[in-house]
């Protein structure tokens, strides 16, 4: 029993390095990929999860399953993801797998040369092939089941469509209301003024990834049109952009993604590939990322540090002092883009993601449609009309990579961070002093021992309340950005 778990995770760390490999070629396929290498990077995904399907659907993973006697409850939980993996992978043909990776890889250049030209048409039939394929994957999965629910398992297992959009509609009150009452507000704080060189936004990114302790020996920060987080382990890479009229697009993306990479860099190194050697779900990262972005990086004390350095590379920032700076980092305003949503606003654009990929998904909604229908839900929810479509269904990359079922993550991380920050703040009374020396240590370490270093060791929630010592809830998040924002707008 033994030599069967032994011979289980010997050839579980194969394919988690061979995953890897696969993970490092999107990468460079959003950094550094000469763009007429294109249509070979698709084939290479497709030939590479050909093979890693075909290791994940191995049936001597069945037999050493039903023979494998976990020595810990470490190894117990690494058993019941592997069977779970192992279960679903083979729902799903190799034939749809390679068939999925092949098209979201060209799908991804095809998507970002359509919103560089803010054409919708160029996407279209590239869109509808992905959905069809994902949609197809989801029906595979769920067993004649919701469909939609089957692709969320992917994500955040356990999560299921009706009980995100119980979590939405408890939320969605209170965000609008508060929405409401801090655009009408008499005070209106004023934003950053001038124009901010690239090279001194990604000078000062990285005292920023410095700042929340991410480990450059074992990473490196690169530009991308979508910024994101790659990799685990001893090699998890960072990517960012800038924007010389707004450089807390850079800032806070470097910050948000340092976060991500924080919790990948301090799972235990026991666990370095293994199952339970990367974050738990994508909800559970997200409240990483969201909370060094969110409650530690837009902080009275941290954005007193940050505006001190953003004076010193820069200049005059027309502003008058460091607690204008801090109403000009949480400024509520209108703007179509989710990356650069404020806090209070940014869960109504993922409501707004969620059902529409539902619908897609369900075939309510045809990908025909799909312009028509975020524009005049947009307008709806917001209050003011999409311009142009790099502003609204081309601003993300998620559909076009295939990750449909990903978006609630979002939002999930930002009420698991309000827990957190919670707890954090109930257990570090003292945090602001070090905060306001740009040393977030106390808060990242705090995270890594009481969440980032279990990596998958518990299911998501159990994560959180863990970390936490309450069950998550959204009421946390709510009430944080009620005192936050009442605050700033003196209401």
């Amino acid at each position: 029993m033994m030599n069967a778990f032994n011979d289980l995770m010997a050839f579980q760390r194969e394919t988690e390095a061979l995953a890897q490999v696969a993970g490092r070629l999107g990468w460079d396929q959003e950094t550094m990929m000469p763009r007429g290498a294109a249509e070979q990077r698709g084939e290479e995904m497709a030939a590479l999860e050909g093979v890693l399907h075909a290791r994940r659907t191995d049936p001597r993973i069945g037999d050493w399953l039903a023979a494998a006697k976990a020595p810990d409850a470490a190894g117990a939980r690494a058993v019941e993801l592997i069977g779970r993996a192992y279960r679903r992978t083979a729902l799903v043909p190799a034939r749809l797998a390679a068939e999925i990776a092949r098209v979201t890889s060209l799908a991804q250049g095809i998507w970002a040369e359509a919103r560089a030209r803010d054409d919708v048409a160029l996407f279209l039939p590239t869109l509808e092939r992905v959905v069809a394929l994902i949609r197809e994957k989801g029906q595979a999965l769920a067993e004649g089941g919701d469909a939609y629910d089957a692709l969320l398992e992917d994500y955040e297992p356990g999560a299921t469509g009706a009980a995100l959009a119980a979590m939405f509609a408890e939320m969605r009150p209170r965000l609008v209301s508060l929405r409401a009452a801090v655009l009408g507000a008499a005070f209106q704080p004023a934003p950053l003024q001038g124009r901010f060189a690239p090279e001194g936004q990604l000078a000062l990114a990285r005292q920023m990834a410095d700042a929340f302790g991410y480990d450059w020996g074992r990473g490196r920060l690169d530009l991308a049109v979508h910024p994101f987080s790659s990799g685990s382990g001893n090699d998890v890479r960072i990517t960012t952009r800038t924007n010389e009229g707004d450089p807390f697009n850079c800032l806070y993306s470097t910050i948000h993604e340092t976060g991500h990479a924080g919790y990948e860099q301090a799972i235990d190194p026991a666990h370095l590939l293994t199952p339970l050697g990367q974050g738990v779900s994508m909800g559970v990262h997200e409240s990483q990322s969201r909370i060094y972005e969110n409650q530690i990086g837009r902080s009275r004390a941290f954005t007193g540090w940050m505006f001190a350095r953003m004076k010193d590379t820069f200049g005059d920032l027309g502003l008058a002092d460091a607690d204008a700076f801090y109403a000009a980092a949480n400024r509520v305003h209108d703007g179509h883009i989710r990356t650069e949503a404020d806090e209070v606003q940014y869960n109504l654009h993922i409501m707004l993601r969620f059902d529409l990929e539902r619908d897609l998904i369900a075939g309510r909604l045809a990908v025909a449609d799909l312009e028509a229908a975020w524009n005049e839900r947009f307008l709806k929810d917001f209050g003011h009309a999409v311009g142009r479509p790099s502003q609204g269904m081309l601003q993300d990359v998620h559909w076009s990579a295939g990750l449909i079922g990903y978006f609630p993550t979002y939002s999930l991380g930002n009420l698991y961070a309000g827990c957190l920050h919670q707890a954090l703040r109930r257990d570090l009374p003292g945090l602001d002093e070090s905060l306001a020396r740009g040393d977030a240590s106390p808060a990242t370490g705090w995270l890594r021992a009481r969440l980032q270093q279990f990596g998958g060791l518990r299911p998501p929630e159990a994560t959180v309340e863990h970390a936490c010592g309450f069950a998550p809830s959204a009421g946390p998040l709510l009430d944080y950005l009620d005192a936050k924002f009442r605050a700033i707008y003196r209401l």
